[in-house]
């Protein structure tokens, strides 16, 4: 183990570390959103710390090409916790399991960050994300709250992106809220309206927190639109003791590459 991580200078035995990083990987991947839908290029090391963006053409020009490079830095993304010295001594003397919990909160937080970067980016380090993508598609959306119109808006967002070029599989992502109103019969039958949406994002439906109201955007999957770029995947650090007690840091470091904006189509309510 790398020795930035100081795992070696931890009061945890060799099966501590083994649920721990268990743990922390179980409570991150229950969360992460877009990594079930979102191609990952890495991990390249924790060392990277820049990586090129291709900017690539579309289906109108000539020929497709990558018309140029963008540099961007590779974030990292973390949360700190704590264990207590009493709770790591009563673990070795009894031989009762550590209690870990911290770590899965931190782990879960980290998840969340990853996601709202994904989607929201993150203007202090000019991430532009899924929702606000500079040149990203857009399709006139009916009110969600209207049975069938969820189907609907799907048809015409998968619709358009197919005429410009960007192919199935398709993935949506929805806030909780619309994620909610798509589990209703569709057109008075006995299947719900969500399974039909599924018939047109093959690549999944999902919600996140994330998102919010009646954020939702639908999105032709695949490399070549877009990646999430890993240096470190999600690990566990030693920081050191503080007082008597061991305080540690779970995190990554990650950025999300849009190469073609336009294989992103979001929806314009109202």
């Amino acid at each position: 183990m790398s020795d930035y991580l100081a795992r070696e200078d931890a009061p945890l035995r060799s099966e501590d570390w083994e649920r721990l990083d268990k743990l922390v990987v179980e409570s991150a991947s229950k969360r992460l959103v877009g990594r079930r839908f979102i191609s990952i290029t890495g991990p390249l090391g924790a060392g990277a710390t820049v990586v090129h963006k291709p900017v690539m053409g579309g289906i109108s020009d000539s020929e497709i090409t990558i018309k140029k490079y963008d540099n961007i830095n590779i974030s990292m993304i973390y949360k700190d916790f704590r264990l207590h010295w009493r709770d790591i001594e009563s673990s070795r003397k009894y031989g009762m399991p550590l209690e870990l919990g911290p770590a899965a909160v931190a782990s879960a937080f980290c998840a969340l960050k990853e996601d709202e970067m994904i989607f929201n980016g993150n203007q202090e380090y000019g991430y532009e994300g899924i929702l606000k993508a500079d040149g990203c598609s857009s399709v006139s959306g009916q009110d969600w709250k209207v049975a069938g119109n969820a189907f609907q808006n799907v048809l015409s967002a998968t619709e358009k992106l197919m005429s410009e070029g960007f192919y199935a599989p398709y993935a949506m992502v929805v806030s909780p809220s619309v994620y909610a109103i798509m589990h209703r019969n569709y057109d008075g039958g006995r299947i719900l309206e969500i399974e039909m949406v599924r018939e047109l994002a093959t690549d999944g439906v999902f919600q996140s927190p994330v998102l919010k109201g009646d954020d939702a955007l639908v999105i032709a999957t695949g490399q070549e639109n877009m990646d999430l770029v890993v240096g470190q995947d999600l690990i566990t650090a030693y920081l050191g003791p503080d007082g008597m007690d061991h305080p540690f840091r779970v995190f990554e470091t990650v950025v999300l590459r849009i190469k073609r904006a336009a294989s992103i189509c979001t929806f314009v309510l109202g």
